[in-house]
């Protein structure tokens, strides 16, 4: 296959599945991965795709594609568990901050796999990035992560624990941050409802998200501001998608909600996330339940939200923001190693929309 079959082929690829993996294409068409990874880079100079770690892109709708960069330019890798929700807003902020700073950023996804995630880490170590953004699975082993790195939407499980090179053994950990205050986020959520008249708030967040305890410690604080007591039974331990162990909580909220349970209907939901709030809305309007009118409804992540039948008011972590400012950490530590180590909460905001409103 000649050069430009090749590069035929590769957007073709891209036009019909969106990304393409070099190793796996490079299968596919009997070459070497050396010899795809040369096509992209020719087709990336030519603003046709946009190269990430191990594959490549289409490029953003009329968004110029950076050209090759030399070997001595400065290279992040970012890390992150998914590409298809939450993460696309966070890794846009990162890219167009690393663009401004003259910085290439390479990105790896790793599937909310630990296993993925230590191989990318080594990867990226290996070919030579200055520094890590990452978003971990679980808790990260400072020992296998050789280069200054800036955690993205996640904290240390203590953040007195030492890291080997970050400090004393009896000493604070110093490893930096850039997160989203969910305490916060979820205690303006409850702010929204009490004022607009509601006083049974119930709160129905996702068991599998590491974010579930700060979103559960706003809502409590939330209800103490307002000066409301906490329903009985009205926090919901949300199971993952296709979990059917889960059916039996999913059907206590919406009896909660219906009336169903007997000891108090609530009347209205903080839901993390927009997924399980978009799940709930269908329910309801089912089970003929008027929304906002008898139930309101605030989903967390704002990622869908405004699409839904009754658009939903929604809180929305500064996802941008936070991938913006994680690539300045990382790009102000390495240019000055001694300067004070930074942990920077930043502040969602609540979009308010038809699901909270009776005044349409």
């Amino acid at each position: 296959m000649h050069a430009e079959e090749r590069h035929q082929a590769i957007l073709r690829r891209l036009r019909e599945r969106g990304s393409l993996r070099v190793t796996d294409f490079a299968r596919e068409v009997r070459v070497s991965p050396v010899t795809i990874r040369r096509d992209v880079e020719t087709l990336a100079g030519r603003g046709l795709l946009a190269r990430v770690h191990g594959g490549a892109v289409l490029p953003e709708s009329g968004a110029a594609v950076p050209r090759p960069v030399p070997e001595e330019q400065p290279v992040f890798g970012l890390i992150v568990p998914a590409a298809d929700y939450y993460y696309p807003e966070v890794i846009k902020g990162a890219r167009e901050a690393a663009a401004e700073r003259g910085v290439r950023l390479v990105l790896g996804i790793s599937r909310y796999s630990p296993e993925q995630e230590r191989t990318q880490v080594r990867q990226m170590i290996a070919d030579g990035v200055g520094g890590l953004l990452i978003t971990p699975c679980g808790e990260l082993d400072p020992a296998g992560v050789s280069v200054p790195y800036v955690l993205v939407e996640r904290r240390p499980a203590d953040d007195l624990a030492p890291g080997p090179e970050n400090g004393p053994a009896n000493g604070p950990a110093t490893a930096e941050h850039v997160v989203t205050d969910h305490v916060y986020g979820a205690g303006i959520a409850v702010h929204h409802l009490a004022s607009s008249g509601r006083r049974r708030v119930g709160l129905a967040v996702r068991d599998d998200s590491p974010h579930a305890a700060q979103i559960r410690e706003g809502y409590r604080r939330g209800l103490a501001a307002a000066g409301l007591e906490p329903p009985a039974d009205g926090v919901f331990r949300l199971p993952p998608p296709g979990d059917t162990a889960g059916t039996a909580e999913r059907d206590r909220l919406l009896d909660a909600v219906t009336g169903a349970a007997g000891d108090g209907r609530l009347d209205a939901v903080l839901v993390h996330n927009d997924h399980d709030a978009l799940g709930l809305l269908q329910r309801l309007r089912a089970h003929g339940v008027d929304v906002p009118g008898g139930i309101a409804l605030v989903a967390y992540d704002d990622e869908v939200a405004a699409l839904a039948d009754i658009p939903l008011t929604a809180v929305a972590p500064p996802k941008h923001a936070v991938g913006a400012a994680a690539v300045d950490l990382l790009a102000r530590r390495l240019a000055d190693p001694g300067r004070p180590r930074h942990r920077l909460a930043i502040l969602p905001e609540l979009h308010v929309r038809a699901s909270t409103s009776t005044t349409g």
